[in-house]
């Protein structure tokens, strides 16, 4: 049975994100003073006694824009209100009611029953009087809280589950597997995800840097469920407007650190910047196993075969000249679903393990074809033998006379001719040196 929706509602900047965070005990949307940071609509799921719910964020109502995105922010709004069991009416002690207040007030009116009223930033008790004016938007007492300073919780939470009652649920099935979705800005994420969601889950829109958060949305994928994370555009950090930039950035290193596979999105139609070389770098350096999808397909196949871009890749993006490509076009939802099976083979081989024989019969073969080289002047280096001892990435312990004579060229050269011997062909493998003493 699906959880029961609590939608977060009001207008700008009366602190629901903050309000997310409180009940969520993690920090889930950007906290900023800065208004309209939250445009998309951000969920967790949350629980109460072991008592299960989704918690939903929107954007700000009547927010002023300055990207122009006010209509798409409110149609996000209207969503989560129609999809919610309950809602939770945010207003601002601290500003008493405003003309913003009296219009939540008005579109929530048809679904009283259904709603809480919350004066949140009753900071300290001679703020009470003013969160009491509250009762006049004609939603009952409202219940006082400081998301900010963690007053108000018990209260709070004892109305979410007197008001939910038996639709809250047990604990969901924890996904298979979490895909982050990232890239450039305006190469398609967000559109993606909608493609997938089959509604628009997260706005889409021409003008860049429309995402800001991490955006967490779940699937279920032949009976199991997976998690997508649509994530913020990144450009370089010498061109980033403000701190809301910059916390999307910093929340797209943790999306690719918690994620499981890396869709790493690219334009068709735009030459690999030195911010996407940035992105590979931070998936390689992370191990995670990453597919390539080139987006827009339908703006570039006339003018080039998808061998020729194999080929830039393998240039471009050398460091993962391991990883699938998958060709789509999302705004058409054309190979989305196959960028998703790629992302689940990847998924299943990064979790292999292989026997020490099997995995030394591959180095020998490997050693037999080239062995590593001195470097001038220093001994020979030598490998003896090798071990998985993890995987998720697999990884590979290799025995040696002395860990820091094997050479970067050398081990690249191991990389690839392990992959094509082992069931690791399309993911990274972390290789670890250690010493063994031996006769020369």
């Amino acid at each position: 049975m699906a959880l029961p929706v609590v939608a977060i509602v009001g207008r700008p900047n009366v602190g629901k994100s903050s309000l997310l965070a409180f009940l969520s005990r993690q920090m889930v949307s950007i906290i900023e003073p800065t208004a309209g940071v939250t445009r998309d609509r951000v969920s967790t799921i949350c629980s109460i006694d072991d008592q299960y719910f989704e918690l939903v964020d929107t954007g700000g109502f009547g927010i002023v824009d300055h990207d122009d995105l006010g209509d798409h922010v409110e149609r996000q709004i209207h969503y989560a209100i129609e999809q919610a069991s309950l809602i939770l009416f945010v207003c601002d002690a601290r500003d008493g009611i405003m003309p913003l207040d009296h219009e939540v007030a008005r579109l929530l009116r048809r679904r009283t029953e259904r709603t809480i009223l919350l004066v949140n930033k009753v900071d300290e008790p001679m703020l009470e009087p003013e969160a009491a004016v509250f009762v006049r938007l004609g939603y009952g007492q409202p219940i006082e809280i400081s998301a900010l300073h963690y007053r108000g919780r018990a209260a709070l939470e004892e109305a979410i589950v007197d008001r939910l009652g038996e639709s809250m649920g047990e604990k969901p099935t924890e996904p298979v597997m979490k895909v982050a979705i990232v890239g450039r800005r305006n190469v398609g994420k967000s559109t993606f995800i909608n493609s997938l969601a089959g509604e628009e889950r997260v706005i889409v829109s021409e003008i860049a840097g429309t995402t800001r958060d991490a955006v967490d949305v779940r699937f279920d994928w032949d009976g199991r469920t997976f998690v997508a994370i649509d994530t913020a555009g990144v450009r370089k950090k010498s061109r980033m407007a403000d701190s809301i930039e910059f916390f999307g950035y910093t929340r797209v290193e943790r999306s690719i650190r918690r994620a499981d596979v890396v869709l790493f999105m690219v334009d068709a139609i735009s030459p690999i910047s030195d911010v996407d070389k940035k992105l590979c770098s931070l998936i390689t350096e992370e191990y995670k196993p990453c597919v390539i999808v080139v987006n827009k397909w339908d703006l570039a196949k006339s003018q080039a075969s998808t061998e020729d871009f194999g080929d830039y890749f393998d240039e471009a993006l050398h460091q993962l000249d391991y990883a699938p490509i998958v060709f789509t076009t999302a705004i058409d939802a054309h190979n989305v679903t196959a960028a998703i099976d790629t992302a689940s083979s990847l998924f299943k081989q990064t979790r292999e393990r292989v026997t020490t024989s099997k995995l030394n019969a591959a180095l020998s073969d490997v050693l037999a074809l080239r062995g590593p080289s001195a470097k001038r002047g220093r001994k020979s280096p030598k490998i003896y033998y090798a071990t998985q001892i993890s995987a998720a990435p697999p990884s590979i312990v290799l025995f040696v006379n002395s860990p820091g004579l094997i050479r970067s060229d050398y081990e690249r050269f191991l990389l690839s001719r392990l992959r094509e011997r082992l069931p690791f062909e399309e993911i990274p493998i972390r290789l670890i040196y250690r010493a063994r003493r031996s006769e020369d």
